[in-house]
């Protein structure tokens, strides 16, 4: 086990207009190659299978394949916030834990966000399609007229036409390199400003609309509720711990006591051998304790603040870590207690289920919220109300407002996102 460290002032990234340019190409190419064949697949399998509802088949196949439209809607979000800087609020109606296949399949019908996600599905595949690929070809474009001036004129067809310019000769030919040029200097503005228009058109469809003060509301009203389940639960569990280790062992040690005192002048050999055995009972007293209080609240997390806490939950990890922190100040205990026991129920599941070897954390604060990235190279699958326990930490973040994204594809590999809105002091 090891564990590697990073920390200082995360400097900005330096990228020349160019390098934009062509990373933002790359992407919208990749993105034009997700979203027309990701968006057909999804609508087609939405609509058989609400077709299917009536007699039945429908009500089982359903909830899989809208869980399936969620994780594809979840991927994009993940994208606009890292590729494009557009948040996407994620807003879904919690389910009932343990509720039949009818409920399951109507509770998710029911739910607004499910219906913005099938809404978008259409405009993926045309509108999305058509912005992330013109943001490939208006970078490519220009060196096909490059390429004319170049020579490639003489293997084209006679009378060529490259955009407005008829290609007949050298002449015409430098007339479609020029055009070239003015469309690459075009480019190097628009590309960058097309691919962020395709995720605000995906954020203008996937976001809440003219509901979304309404759905706010809910969404809190829901997280509050959720936050005082959790904390009743929090104190039955302190209250068990303390009453079955501690309390227990304390009791015993007091009985021990008692029968020292009485066998002093009977039998010293024996209350010797019972002070070694209490002091061992006081010992491991003091130890649950001790685990009690760190289940709690962490004490390197009250003394040095998150990133030291999150490097010592590292190092009790069985496989490689690298932490990288850049937190010029610290967030309020509330925010960093509920980023320290997400980031660490992420690093139980990546340990027990993900078959990684190796993890990264990186924790920075930018644009007015903490910001914590998981990523482990295991089997991937991960899934949010999968079991996994991330719809607990869903539900942690969402008291503080927070969002939680997942990238988990089938044989890694697993990266989880947590933002929370926060100032640093």
């Amino acid at each position: 086990m090891s564990i590697e460290t990073k920390s200082g002032t995360r400097q900005p990234r330096t990228h020349t207009r160019a390098g934009h340019m062509a990373l933002s190409a790359v992407r919208g190419l990749a993105l034009a190659f997700i979203s027309l064949p990701g968006a057909v697949v999804c609508f087609c399998l939405t609509m058989v299978s609400i077709a299917l509802v009536p007699i039945g088949v429908g009500i089982v196949t359903t909830p899989w394949v809208l869980r399936g439209v969620r994780a594809f809607a979840d991927r994009r979000r993940l994208l606009a916030a890292e590729w494009g800087g557009v948040r996407i609020p994620r807003a879904y109606r919690p389910l009932p834990e343990g509720a039949n296949p009818w409920a399951r399949t109507f509770g998710m019908l029911r739910d607004p966000a499910t219906w913005r996600d099938i809404g978008w599905l259409p405009v993926d595949m045309t509108a999305g399609f058509v912005t992330a690929l013109l943001t490939a070809v208006l970078a490519l474009y220009p060196l096909e007229g490059f390429a004319i001036g170049a020579g490639l004129w003489r293997v084209l067809p006679d009378g060529y036409w490259y955009g407005f310019v008829r290609v007949t000769g050298q002449t015409s030919a430098l007339y479609a390199a020029a055009l070239g040029a003015v469309l690459l200097l075009a480019a190097l503005w628009l590309t960058p400003l097309l691919l962020r228009a395709h995720f605000r058109l995906t954020g203008a469809i996937l976001g809440s609309g003219q509901g979304e003060l309404a759905e706010r509301v809910r969404v809190l009203t829901e997280t509050r509720r959720d936050a005082v389940d959790t904390s009743a639960a929090e104190l039955r569990r302190i209250e068990r711990d303390l009453h079955d280790g501690a309390q227990a062992r304390l009791v015993a040690v007091g009985m021990d006591l008692g029968t020292i005192e009485a066998l002093l002048e009977k039998d010293p050999a024996k209350a010797r051998e019972l002070l070694a055995q209490t002091r061992q009972s006081s010992a491991a007293a003091l130890t649950e304790l001790r685990d009690l209080v760190r289940g709690i609240h962490p004490p390197v997390l009250a003394e040095r603040g998150l990133g030291d806490a999150v490097r010592a939950l590292a190092l009790r990890l069985p496989v490689t870590v690298e932490v990288e922190v850049d937190l010029p100040g610290r967030a309020e205990a509330p925010v960093e207690s509920a980023a320290y026991f997400a980031v660490s129920e992420i690093l139980t599941n990546a340990v027990k289920h993900s078959g990684a070897d190796r993890i990264w954390i990186d924790l920075h604060h930018e644009e007015g919220g903490l910001r914590v990235s998981v990523t482990d190279n295991g089997k991937g699958g991960a899934l949010i109300g999968a079991g996994s326990g991330l719809a607990g930490v869903e539900r942690r973040l969402g008291t503080f407002d927070g969002v939680l994204a997942v990238s988990s594809p089938a044989g890694g590999p697993t990266m989880v996102t947590m933002e929370i809105p926060c100032a640093l002091s």
